[in-house]
């Protein structure tokens, strides 16, 4: 059996045919629902910059340049912005990226890394460095949006282990809690082709993030717990989906 490397496993498994077919199935209507309440709570007009940090296939980005939006996306796979930018045009664009340093410095109105694509890396330094970057690409009072998983929800309601069929491929997904990662091992049986991947997210708490912002130059503005924007409730929430403003102080 094929193993990735669990350090990088990022690299592997976005680069992987594998996982656009095992999320195949993302809920683009939910996600089109969250955009437009966020258009109204930010007050996003067509003559606002945005940069949507790690956009995976581009899904947000290419909806928001839909609505006459001016987007830039970025993301650490080739494979996901080859695709991304079958969509390009003059207000929309994609680059391969490394969230962790600045795209371009104090370009952007808005700042966008949605669906989880956070806490990826093994040290605090690194997923700090990510905020301090998305600070960096903000102009002055530049809005960020950033939307994580609810540890203390995911953590309580673990499913252990699940098997998925798709097609010919056979999906075998284990999920644990070590030390404060969250990890899930993907063991794929391709029609007698095995290969295993990882996903490795870190458990981090609000107390956790909200440090990180005042240290990286934001401030607060509120926590939603889902993505109508309903209010967070830290043992119910589906999401944290976090609201900032760029200050001037550090």
């Amino acid at each position: 059996m094929k193993v990735n490397n669990k350090d990088n496993w990022y690299n592997d498994w976005f680069n992987s045919p594998y996982y656009h077919v095992l999320y195949r199935n993302r809920d683009n209507r939910e996600a089109a629902e969250f955009l437009e309440k966020l258009i109204g709570a930010l007050h996003i007009t067509p003559d606002k910059k945005i940069i949507d940090i790690a956009c995976g296939k581009g899904r947000h980005a290419i909806y928001l340049n839909k609505r006459g939006m001016d987007v830039t996306g970025v993301d650490l796979s080739p494979k996901n912005i080859d695709h991304a930018r079958e969509y390009e045009n003059e207000r929309l664009h994609f680059h391969v990226h490394d969230m962790r340093k600045v795209f371009k410095k104090e370009a952007f109105d808005i700042a966008l890394n949605m669906f989880t694509s956070f806490g990826y890396f093994s040290s605090e330094a690194e997923n700090k460095r990510v905020i301090q970057a998305a600070n960096d690409n903000l102009s002055k009072e530049g809005q960020f949006v950033l939307d994580f998983l609810n540890p203390f929800r995911v953590i309580n309601n673990l499913v252990p282990t699940e098997q998925i069929d798709i097609g010919n491929i056979r999906f075998t997904i284990t999920r644990k809690v070590v030390d404060d990662l969250i990890v899930k091992e993907i063991e794929i049986d391709d029609q007698g082709k095995k290969m295993q991947f990882y996903e490795r997210v870190k458990a981090i708490r609000r107390v956790t993030f909200e440090t990180f912002f005042s240290e990286t130059g934001f401030k607060l503005e509120n926590v939603f717990g889902d993505y109508r924007l309903g209010e967070y409730i830290n043992t119910s929430s589906e999401r944290m989906i976090f609201h900032l403003i760029k200050t001037t102080k550090r």
